[in-house]
């Protein structure tokens, strides 16, 4: 299945997707929710986040391709950073530019997992049951604001300027990541081309061990990182990150 979210009349509203149309809900995604017979054409539709998520992990140095070109060790263990779940856009979003003083900003296509019940502390075998699905991420983030005081890196502010944690299309409940491959176009040229297999530590694993610090909940967020091709936007410009068979997310920079 695949759901989303948009607003319809003024306020938000769940949909399952069934080929070119949505077919509404009332409750949430984990309420259950319960069909309302209403149907609506995906075009023209504002799309908003799929999810809520109460949490943004995002991973860093999680791909064996960018690590070999750029030195890097391999990780004893995920790498990871809180993103500001207030910088969640959907798709078709335009995220603001960011302020000139910021500097400059980049593009990320990544894979994202989203967290289907409580977990914490979960063992190896229950990490795969707690995701609920996939959705597809832009990871923008400010490249020079990071490291711009060298006594502290400044992940969170460089990553959740509004709009920052493009998420979307939809969360696909039955998406097998295992073969797939993700392609970013920037301005329709692409830029990034990788195979999701190359992860230092798969989703499910990721999930396990995220699991032992972090008390997870239903719509919580996991951004699996990025590989190589990642380059900074100039405002104007459209991102689209796809995956064959799990969807394509578009949303303009400034």
């Amino acid at each position: 299945m695949r759901w989303m979210r948009c607003e319809h009349e003024g306020r938000p509203r769940l949909g399952l997707v069934e080929g070119d149309a949505v077919l509404l809900h009332d409750g949430g995604l984990f309420g259950p929710p319960q069909p309302t017979g209403q149907r609506l054409a995906l075009e023209g539709l504002q799309w908003l986040p799929p999810c809520e998520p109460g949490q943004i992990v995002g991973l860093w140095n999680n791909f064996r391709a960018a690590a070999a070109k750029n030195g890097w060790a391999e990780p004893a263990e995920p790498l990871y950073f809180l993103k500001s779940p207030a910088a969640a856009s959907g798709h078709g979003a335009r995220v603001p530019a960011a302020a000139p003083e910021v500097g400059r900003v980049a593009f990320e296509g990544e894979l994202a997992i989203v967290i289907g019940r409580a977990a914490h502390r979960l063992s190896r075998d229950e990490a795969a049951g707690a995701i609920f699905g996939y959705t597809l991420a832009n990871d923008y983030t400010a490249m020079e604001l990071l490291n711009r005081d060298a006594s502290f890196a400044q992940w969170a502010r460089a990553k959740s300027l509004p709009g920052f944690a493009n998420l979307g299309p939809w969360i696909d409940t039955g998406f097998d990541p295992a073969a797939a491959t993700l392609r970013t176009r920037v301005g329709g040229r692409e830029r990034q081309n990788y195979p999701l297999d190359d992860m230092f530590f798969a989703p499910a694993e990721l999930v396990w061990r995220i699991s032992q610090d972090l008390l997870l909940r239903p719509g919580d967020v996991i951004l699996c990182g990025t590989s190589l091709g990642v380059l900074p936007l100039k405002p104007g410009t459209e991102v689209e990150v796809e995956v064959e068979g799990l969807g394509l997310l578009r949303s303009t920079y400034g």
